[in-house]
C-alpha cells in the first residue's frame, strides 16, 4: 500500500521540477501526446518496422525531462500481462504466414509483437504526459480544448480522492495489524466490518474535504492557477513532432533508410 501510494505521489512530484519539457505549456503537450497516440493506433495489425520511428518521442521526452527510465519502465510493466494474455492467442487463430528475409514467420506472431509495441508507445506517452505536466494543469489544458467541465472536475477530483482513500486504508491497516499481531492479511470473517468502515470513513473524509473546498471559494468548477500563453517554443515542439508523426505514417522510414544503405554499399 505504501509502495503504491509513494507511486501515485511521484507523478506530482516529477510535474513539479524545472526541465525544458515540464516547463512547455500544457495544452501542447496535450495536443502532441494526442495526435501521438492516434498515429500508433493508426498501424496495421502486422506493421512493425513502420512504428519502430515512434520510439524516439517518448526516448527524446525521457531524456530532456530528465526522468530514470526504471521509474516509468516499472509502470508499464502493469498493463502488460493482460496485454500479453489478449495477443498472446492471435498465432493460435491466424495461421497466415509470410516470408521475412528467407524466413516464413506466422502473421499471427507479427500481429502480436505489433500489439505489444503499441502498447508500450501509448502507456509510455500517457506516462510521460502526467509525470511532465501534473493533473492540475492537464485539467486545465482538457478544459481549453472544450472538455466538459464536470468530466474534467470528476477526473481531478478522483485522482486526489485516491491519495485520500489510501491514507485511511493504509492508516485501517496498521490499526488492524496492532490488534492482531502475528497474523498475515485480514481473517475472512472481519472482511465485511473492515469494508464497511473503510466506506464510512471514506464518506466522512469526503464530506470534510467539500466543507473545506467550500470555505476556499468552490462553486462547481476546479481552478487550476494556470494562466500562461502558448508561446513560440511550445508551437516549435508541437509542429515540429507533428511533422515528424505523419511523415512516419506516411513513409516506413526504416524501410527507406535500408534501402537507400543498401543501394550506396552496392555502389
Amino acid at each position: 500500500m505504501k509502495d503504491s501510494l509513494r507511486d501515485i505521489r511521484l507523478l506530482d512530484d516529477l510535474a513539479r521540477r524545472q526541465n525544458p519539457i515540464n516547463k512547455l505549456h500544457p495544452l501542447v503537450k496535450l495536443l502532441t501526446t494526442i495526435i501521438y497516440l492516434a498515429v500508433v493506433v493508426s498501424f496495421g495489425r502486422y506493421e512493425i518496422s513502420a512504428l519502430l520511428p515512434l520510439i524516439f518521442y517518448p526516448v527524446v521526452v525521457f531524456a530532456l525531462a530528465e526522468l530514470a527510465p526504471g521509474r516509468i519502465l516499472r509502470r508499464i510493466a502493469w498493463v502488460m500481462p493482460l496485454v500479453i494474455g489478449i495477443g498472446i492467442f492471435n498465432p493460435v487463430f491466424d495461421h497466415q504466414t509470410v516470408t521475412i528475409m528467407n524466413s516464413t514467420i506466422s502473421k499471427g506472431w507479427l500481429s502480436f509483437i505489433s500489439l505489444v509495441i503499441k502498447c508500450v508507445l501509448t502507456v509510455a506517452a500517457g506516462i510521460l504526459l502526467v509525470a511532465t505536466t501534473g493533473m492540475e494543469k492537464l485539467g486545465a489544458a482538457m478544459r481549453i480544448i472544450g472538455v466538459p467541465k464536470i468530466m474534467v472536475l470528476q477526473l481531478l477530483l478522483t485522482y486526489r480522492y485516491i491519495l485520500l482513500l489510501g491514507d485511511e486504508l493504509a492508516r485501517m491497516l496498521r490499526a488492524y495489524s496492532l490488534r492482531a499481531p502475528g497474523h498475515r492479511g485480514i481473517k475472512l470473517a472481519a472482511w465485511g466490518s473492515f469494508a464497511g468502515s473503510l466506506l464510512l470513513r471514506s464518506f466522512d473524509r469526503a464530506q470534510r474535504v467539500y466543507a473545506a473546498m467550500c470555505l476556499r471559494g468552490f462553486k462547481g468548477d476546479y481552478n487550476t492557477g494556470d494562466d500562461a500563453k502558448v508561446g513560440v517554443r511550445d508551437l516549435q515542439f508541437l509542429i515540429g513532432w507533428v511533422a515528424f508523426f505523419l511523415i512516419t505514417r506516411s513513409y516506413n522510414l526504416p524501410f527507406l533508410l535500408g534501402s537507400f544503405l543498401t543501394g550506396v554499399i552496392g555502389q
